[in-house]
């Protein structure tokens, strides 16, 4: 078993240890403004730019742990004849493209996994085929360098994604694929499909899910992640009786779309700092905070709270919030959370990684004691990141924002180190 990895993520602020990573490639360039929409995109993106952008980003990870690209891992997997079958079967089926099962069948690993995830181009060999105006039988996911939605590692286990948009759910099914039978991973995946209460209302996206501490959950519910998703997170918790849980439940506004998720507007810093994007998670406003709380496998109260800083405070978790674009203009706090301001990726406590466009806010880390490290100079070796025990790695972020999120939309971790709270 050795170099095996056992998924354990406990917080969301533990030293990392692993992370998942999809490098946005021609799936990116593959929509047209027509289609943007359906992509789940307000614009078309420059690709390379957005791939000098993210180069940073994958850079400084590369040097401070273990990465892993999703599309080297599909890859892998598809080398086994089974379950190259069976993922293609599911990924058809759910798709309605059963026709070019074979054809996919006979491509090679590296090219079947590059075609999963940048398209299948439709072949125009019979008129109903030729007259139609799609470009792909399969659509490219535009959105997998958001690798954090479709699975996410919530302590031992793998949760899978049950997506929002069905131009997404390919991405489920991929990592699902990769964590049961990659020979690297030693973990159990947990699919809401498979519940007996699941339903067409049920989705769960990993921007909606922060492992605050083993026992507390952070979810956000909006456009992403509904009620009946949260239920399920709710059924399995309530399954493990060896500890009390809590889950803090944020509502989030359906509009703009910049409230997707959770972690749009709230992310964790340190062991007693977070970022808030201050007019929804601490002005009065008409959008709850519900702490649920499960005890010996029942759920002993559920009840609204007055924001989500006072619930955590009242389960030991005394978190000091940093302000998304400052503390003096709401306008400019509204322009920095559009572009994922708030965003903001653990790589240790009180070490994580954001936009540099974001001035306000990065100013506002530095009033908080946070040494903003551009992170060109780490890659290239000018800075010696060893030297600094709180800091911002800032990445540039000029396209990479108009894809709709930031560091922690990027990444998905599968292994932190404990903390000692």
């Amino acid at each position: 078993m050795a170099g095996k990895i056992n998924i354990n993520v406990r917080s969301e602020i533990g030293e990392l240890e692993g992370v998942l990573l999809h490098t946005p490639g021609k799936e990116v360039e593959n929509m047209t403004p027509k289609n943007a929409e359906r992509a789940l995109y307000s614009d078309i993106l420059n690709l390379s730019v957005a791939q000098k952008e993210y180069a940073q980003l994958s850079g400084v990870l590369n040097k401070l742990t273990k990465t892993f690209q999703i599309k080297d891992l599909l890859a892998d997997i598809l080398k086994n004849e089974k379950v190259k079958e069976n993922l293609l079967q599911k990924i058809c089926t759910n798709e309605d493209k059963c026709p070019i099962i074979k054809h996919l069948q006979a491509q090679n690993p590296e090219d079947l996994s590059t075609q999963l995830i940048e398209g299948v181009i439709e072949e125009k060999d019979t008129l109903t085929r030729y007259l139609n105006k799609e470009r792909y039988s399969l659509r490219p996911l535009h959105n997998f360098f958001f690798t954090r939605d479709a699975a996410m590692a919530v302590l031992d286990d793998v949760l899978i994604g049950r997506m929002a948009n069905k131009v997404r759910e390919r991405e489920s099914l991929i990592m699902e694929a990769i964590f049961d039978y990659h020979e690297l991973f030693l973990t159990k995946t947990v699919n809401p499909t498979e519940s007996k209460h699941f339903s067409g209302q049920t989705s769960i996206e990993g921007g909606d899910v922060l492992v605050a501490r083993d026992d507390i959950l952070c979810i956000g519910t909006g456009t992403r992640t509904t009620s009946q998703g949260i239920d399920f997170i709710l059924e399995r918790l309530s399954s493990q009786k060896e500890k009390n849980r809590h889950i803090i439940v944020q509502e989030l506004p359906y509009k703009p779309e910049s409230f997707i998720h959770l972690d749009m507007v709230f992310t964790f810093l340190d062991m007693d700092t977070c970022m808030v994007y201050e007019p929804l998670i601490l002005q009065t406003n008409r959008f709850q905070t519900i702490h649920i709380k499960i005890e010996n496998g029942k759920v002993t109260s559920i009840k609204e709270e007055e924001n989500m800083l006072k619930s955590l405070k009242a389960l030991g978790m005394d978190l000091e919030p940093v302000y998304c674009g400052g503390k003096k203009d709401p306008w400019i706090q509204e322009r920095e959370q559009w572009h994922s301001g708030a965003n903001f990726f653990a790589v240790g406590p009180g070490k994580v990684i954001g936009y540099d466009r974001n001035t306000y806010t990065m100013e506002e880390m530095s009033n908080n004691g946070f040494e903003i490290l551009k992170a060109n100079d780490i890659i290239k070796g000018k800075i010696d990141i060893k030297n600094y025990k709180k800091y911002v790695i800032a990445i540039e972020g000029s396209e990479l924002p108009r894809g709709g999120g930031g560091a922690r939309c990027m990444t998905m971790p599968i292994k932190r180190k404990p903390i000692k709270w």
